[in-house]
């Protein structure tokens, strides 16, 4: 893999985060007010996704990759940045201790961001097959 693939890849990570992040605020203060937190929780997995495969939509593509292994290789990569982003910003920007942090991810508690995260390990893939197709 060369180290232009690589730049792409830290690029959409970034990316990604960025635009996570801007969901999340959007979220927070048009959304909740609105529907309350749980319904936006649960709204904001849905659009989150589709917000994440737009985005692979257009940058995907560019990065070159070649193989379905690559494609999942990816997927998996960006969802384990994002858990750490997300739990970086919970942690250290928002202070939130472990114990708040863990039930975002837990389905059981209302919290969807699992889905999300599963979601984002096919999405390269689905981009790359569709694209072929």
């Amino acid at each position: 893999m060369s180290w232009d693939a690589l730049l792409r890849m830290a690029s959409l990570c970034v990316l990604l985060a960025c635009a996570e992040t801007l969901h999340g605020i959007a979220r927070t203060t048009l959304v909740v007010p609105r529907l309350g937190k749980g319904r936006a929780i649960k709204l904001s997995a849905l659009t989150g996704t589709l917000l994440a495969f737009c985005i692979c939509w257009l940058r995907v593509p560019g990065i070159g990759l070649q193989t379905a292994g690559e494609h999942l290789a990816l997927g998996l990569g960006l969802a384990a940045f994002m858990a750490v982003f997300d739990m970086a910003i919970g942690r250290w920007v928002m202070r939130k201790s472990w114990a708040k942090l863990w039930p975002d991810f837990d389905p059981r508690t209302g919290n969807y961001l699992l889905f999300g995260l599963l979601g984002l390990c096919v999405i390269p893939l689905l981009v790359w097959l569709s694209h072929r197709a």
